[in-house]
Order: structure tokens, then sequence, then C-alpha cells
């Protein structure tokens, strides 16, 4: 055992163990328009691994046999696979709810037009990245000028129903911009709605809040600046075992761009794939082996179960309490909205 999977052993003495399969997350690759600071999977336009389409037609078959409540199509941009569009119509045409994972500004690249109102046409939710309601730190994060890109975009996504109509999810996703936890989500919301409601007349569905996990370029940066240990420990010090039952591994797969299986995203970026007796590779894919599959840890699980935990759909835990979030989906030191560093 590791650690971590020692640490949680104490809550669950049968270790970490799926309960199902109600999401296929499937990253299409890992090219990308930005290069983001705080990117688990170092994606940047340089990088040039996408799915290619016979990948995407397993996909579509293991969609078939477990029958997932979503589909969560990631990447990298998932925009820029040249199959996207296809896939994703694919997938609506055999009774699949679709989400998609945007960096908000790849809706604005050349050749992509239209794409926003395809998605919309096919009932495709929206998850978007926006780190932060100020502008300094998503341009600290992701680049110059992405802050009024993704501004641009969400006006764009707006006027075609996008976090307007019920029927139009676009949940907005923040991440910290530095070795500290999320704040509240809901308080984070709060003031989502008011910087950018008032500001920019933004509308969107709700805010997800996501804790940065010590892998790739984050920890890096990290590193660089000699915090990885202390990160590492305040994650330690943060361990919420009520979030162990709500861990997205529990009940989520993701599958990579080649085809190999993993847990989570996380462990795709770290190369973890499945083990423990379930296949690592979806040509092998196996139902029940999968279902109900022991889930492979490392020390970085940590930063899902720190505070109010941590998944792709957002907080697992009420602040400060054991207590489940009620949307599907310990004293920390929390962000608070900071600046970035000027320094």
């Amino acid at each position: 055992m590791n650690e971590f999977e020692l640490r949680a052993s104490e809550e669950q003495p049968q270790g970490l163990v799926a309960t199902g399969i109600d999401v296929v997350q499937v990253n299409v690759g890992l090219m990308c328009n930005q290069s983001c600071a705080h990117c688990h999977l170092e994606c940047s336009p340089q990088r040039t691994e996408v799915m290619d389409w016979p990948v995407m037609e397993r996909v579509l078959g293991v969609a078939g046999q477990a029958k997932p409540r979503l589909m969560d199509i990631t990447g990298g941009a998932p925009e820029l696979n040249p199959h996207i569009r296809r896939f994703i119509s694919a997938l609506r045409d055999g009774g699949h709810r679709v989400q998609v994972r945007t960096n908000l500004t790849a809706f604005l690249e050349p050749g992509l037009e239209g794409l926003a109102e395809a998605f919309r046409e096919m009932d495709v939710q929206l998850v978007a990245s926006m780190p932060c309601y100020l502008e300094e730190n998503v341009c600290a994060q992701r680049g110059p000028g992405v802050y009024g890109k993704s501004l641009k975009a969400i006006g764009m996504l707006n006027s075609i129903g996008y976090g307007v109509n019920p029927d139009a999810q676009l949940n907005l996703v923040y991440n910290p911009g530095g070795a500290y936890l999320p704040g509240d989500q809901a308080s984070l919301e709060k003031g989502y709605r008011r910087e950018l409601g008032e500001k920019f007349g933004v509308r969107f569905s709700r805010l997800l809040t996501i804790a940065n996990m010590p892998i790739g370029r984050f920890l890096g940066n990290l590193k660089t600046n000699r915090k990885d240990e202390e990160y590492l420990e305040l994650l330690r010090r943060s361990f919420n075992p009520g979030t162990l039952d709500g861990l997205m591994c529990r009940y989520q797969i993701s599958v990579c761009w080649d085809g190999s299986l993993y847990d989570c995203d996380f462990n795709l970026a770290l190369g973890y794939s499945m083990n423990h007796g379930a296949p690592d590779h979806i040509d092998r894919f196996d139902l029940p082996a999968v279902a109900e599959r022991r889930i492979v840890t490392g020390v970085h699980c940590y930063g899902c179960t720190a505070g109010s935990g941590s998944s792709c759909g957002g907080a697992l835990t009420e602040p400060g309490t054991s207590s489940r979030v009620q949307r599907p989906t310990s004293n920390v030191q929390q962000d608070k909205e900071r600046p970035a560093s000027r320094g």
C-alpha cells in the first residue's frame, strides 16, 4: 500500500473500490490553443496527440455497453480534435447525454466558426474553465489576453442560450492560482456572479471549484518555487474522510486519446493505468471487471480529499464538514481570491 491507501484504509478497510460506471470521461487529445501554468496534462499547441476515429468507435461501443449517465468529453481543447462533431453526433444518436469541457477561447479559433452553435443543436452541455473572476489572476495562469477572449466567448455562448436557458448548461470552473485550496464553492459562485455579471453581463449556470493536483505543470511550478513539500503537507493535513464516498474515481472511468483506461484524469496524466485485474485498454474492455475494480491511488489523491474535496463535478462536501454537497457531483488555508503576485 502507498501512503494515501494506508490513510484511506483507516476509514475504508476494504480499500477504494468502484461502485459502477456513471460517467465515462474521454480525453480526445492533448492538443490545446493554450499552455496554462496549472495544467496537469501539460497540454499546449505543440502537442500532437489526438484520438483518431477508430478509437472513438471503440468508445462508442463501450458507451453502448456501460450506458453511463454522462459522456464527459475533455482534452486539451476537445474542439481541436478534427472528429469532434462526428463523435458527439454519434454519441447523441446513441442516446447518450454529452458534456464538453472547454477553455472557452478555443471556440474563437479560426476554422471553428459555428461549432458552439452545433453543440447547442446537439444539446451538448458545457463546463468552461474560468479560473478566476479577476483579470490579473486569469492572465497569470493562462497568458496575456486570455481573460478578454474568455469573456468574449462567454458572451457568444450566452447569445445562443448557454448559461441562460435551463436546458443549455454552462458551468464555470474555478481553480486556485497558487499553493492553497479552493474557498467555499457557494461563496465563490456569488463572487463570480457579482463581478462578472454586474461588470460584463456574464451569465452561467453554476460554479465548480477544483483543487490543483500536485502533478504536471503545477507541480513543476511548485518545485521551482520550493513549495512542493509545503503544498503536499497542506493536502495531507486537510484530508477529509467525508470525501471518500464521493470521489469521482468511484463512479467514473477515463479513456485516454490512445484508448488506454484510467481511474481518473489525474491518473491518466501520471500514466497510472487501471490495474488490480481491471483491463488497461479499451480493446480489452470488460464491463464487470471495470465497474467493480479496485482504484489505483497515489500521494496525489490527497488533492481530491483535502478540505471540501475536489472532483470534475466540483466540491464534494459542505465546507468544514463531512456532509455531501447536494449537487451530484477541517480548518484549512483557503483561497480568498487573492490577486496574482506582482513580484
